[in-house]
C-alpha cells in the first residue's frame, strides 16, 4: 500500500514537500514515480526514481524546479516541489515498479497510491 500526503495549498513561487509511505511490502528494490491530474486533464508523468536512488527522470515541465528523492530505509519517497506554478494544480499520486528503473510510462508501474491534492494559488 502507498499513502501520499503533503499535499496543500501554496501561493506561486512557493514550495511544498510530498511524501508517499509504503506499507504492508518493501518497495526498497522498486522504483517509485510521481505523476498527477489535473481537473479535466489526463494523468501526466512527474519524475521517477531508481530503486538505488542514483538515477532520476523528470517530466520538461517540472525540470530544474521539482527534486525525487527516497529514504528505502523509511519506506518512504519524496517530491520536493520549489517554484511552483499555478499549472502545477492537480492531484499528485505516487506509484511502484517492480522494474526497478525509472520510467515516464504509468503502464509500467503496478502499484499505485491514493493521490494528494496540491493547488497553487496565483
Amino acid at each position: 500500500q502507498l499513502q501520499a500526503s503533503g499535499g496543500g495549498l501554496v501561493q506561486a513561487g512557493g514550495s511544498l514537500r510530498v511524501s508517499c509511505a509504503a506499507s504492508g511490502r518493501t518497495f526498497s528494490s522498486y522504483a517509485m514515480g510521481w505523476f498527477r491530474q489535473a481537473p479535466g486533464k489526463e494523468r501526466e508523468f512527474v519524475a521517477a526514481i531508481s530503486w538505488t536512488g542514483g538515477s532520476t527522470f523528470y517530466a520538461h515541465s517540472v525540470k530544474g524546479r521539482f527534486s525525487i528523492s527516497r529514504d528505502n530505509a523509511k519506506n518512504t519517497v519524496y517530491l520536493q516541489m520549489n517554484s511552483l506554478k499555478p499549472e502545477d494544480t492537480a492531484v499528485y499520486y505516487c506509484a511502484a515498479s517492480t522494474a526497478g528503473t525509472p520510467t515516464g510510462w504509468g503502464n509500467r508501474y503496478d502499484y499505485w497510491g491514493q493521490g494528494t491534492l496540491v493547488t497553487v494559488s496565483s
